[in-house]
């Protein structure tokens, strides 16, 4: 009997996979959970579920350090937003895979499966790992079954398969943001109750008072709050604490799937929202504006590469080195004030800013404003003689 390692949450899909695994294709199965940052419940559930459903071999796999420090790192340095919100699942997506192909190769499995359905993003950016990096054959099979939410239901009280929960809700969540979608949430009229979200509170919950917060930053990623140097992994979690307390991190968005779907998507990304805006802030001191127009350029095609499930392209290893060369000089202390959803930068500074405040001033004769008469008769050259030309 062929032996294959399943990428296991213990949700719905990858419980159900187990026994599909077994009955349709008559495989040993073998589950593994990769842990980058989900509910400890959820680290442990998929163990649990594993050992519920038929005493099977199962990998709980810490790679929550990883993932802070390799790809969120990384991604906070490209400022890496997808349609106008921060990446969390695409993020996590190919570190997962890489562990599990890892452990495949240690377990000499034959294949490698997932629970993706045909119509979301994470079977693009699961295989387009596991190809990279194995011979090892992929298997889907709610994709392959074409199953759908309910079936799958069926499928598992069939089985006697634990239901993790009442509700439709899909909900994937690690270190980087919580990302809800299914039942009534695809209505995109329906507004999002308040019982999908868990690390914001709502706008009329957050307290009244302001909180103003201090972030320094190094070499383009941040290494304390209010003075107190913190380890990647607990930076991560105080950002999502402050910021969530204030409402701030929620996203209510149409987005365009890979395979050209549109999907409404709910998301609370709070620490994501408040380390780019710091992020942003400090850039526009330190860097040119050359560098800051071209950096909107590389952030875009950087997180269009992450979202596509191509982190292995050697493009996004080359933004790496041109976005580590830039961040150099990205180091420096910002201040932000956070107010019943709101986020607003109040103060910056940087050893390395090029924002002179003396030569800026109104009060400042080092810059000859006479100089400036010349450069301002010849600004525009091209649409004046335009307008003389054609619009006469």
């Amino acid at each position: 009997m062929d032996k294959v390692v399943l990428a296991f949450s213990g949700g719905l899909d990858t419980s159900v996979c187990i026994k599909l695994l077994e009955e349709k294709y008559d495989m040993e199965v073998v589950t593994a959970c990769v842990d980058v940052g989900q509910p400890r419940e959820e680290i442990e559930r998929p163990a649990s579920v594993a050992m519920d459903i038929g005493n099977y071999k199962h990998y709980t796999i810490d790679a929550r350090e990883e993932f802070a420090s390799d790809f969120i790192f990384p991604a906070i340095k490209a400022n890496a937003l997808y349609e106008g919100y921060p990446l969390s699942t695409a993020l996590a997506r190919p570190l997962i895979a890489m562990k599990i192909v890892e452990l495949a190769h240690k377990e000499e499995a034959d294949a490698i499966a997932h629970g993706c359905t045909g119509k979301g993003n994470d079977q693009f950016r699961f295989e387009a790992i596991i190809r990279s990096l194995s011979d090892c054959r992929i298997i889907a099979p709610i994709r392959e079954l074409n199953l759908t939410r309910t079936e799958e239901m069926d499928y598992a009280r069939s089985c006697g398969i634990p239901l993790p929960s009442d509700k439709l809700y899909s909900i994937d969540e690690n270190l980087w943001g919580r990302a809800i979608e299914g039942d009534i949430l695809e209505d995109p009229m329906v507004e999002p109750p308040e019982d999908v979200f868990s690390w914001t509170r709502s706008s009329a919950d957050a307290p009244e008072e302001s909180q103003a917060i201090e972030m320094e930053f190094k070499n383009g990623v941040p290494t304390a709050i209010n003075g107190d140097k913190l380890n990647p992994l607990d930076l991560i979690g105080k950002c999502n604490d402050l910021a969530g307390m204030h409402g701030i991190g929620r996203v209510d968005i149409i987005e365009d799937r890979i395979i050209g779907l549109k999907s409404r998507e709910i998301y609370e990304t709070p620490g994501a929202f408040l380390i780019l805006a710091a992020h942003k802030a400090l850039e526009q001191m330190t860097l040119t504006r050359n560098e800051l127009k071209f950096a909107e350029i590389v952030s875009n095609a950087y997180s269009e590469l992450i979202y596509d499930g191509m982190w292995h392209e050697p493009l996004r290893e080359d933004l790496d080195h041109l976005l580590n060369r830039m961040q150099e000089r990205v180091s420096g202390i910002v201040r932000l004030k956070l107010h019943k959803g709101s986020l607003r930068v109040v103060g910056r500074k940087s050893p390395n800013s090029l924002y002179n405040q003396e030569t800026v001033s109104f009060e400042d004769k080092t810059l000859d404003q006479c100089e400036m008469t010349g450069m301002v008769k010849n600004y525009a050259m091209q649409a004046a003689i335009y307008h003389k030309v054609f619009k006469k």
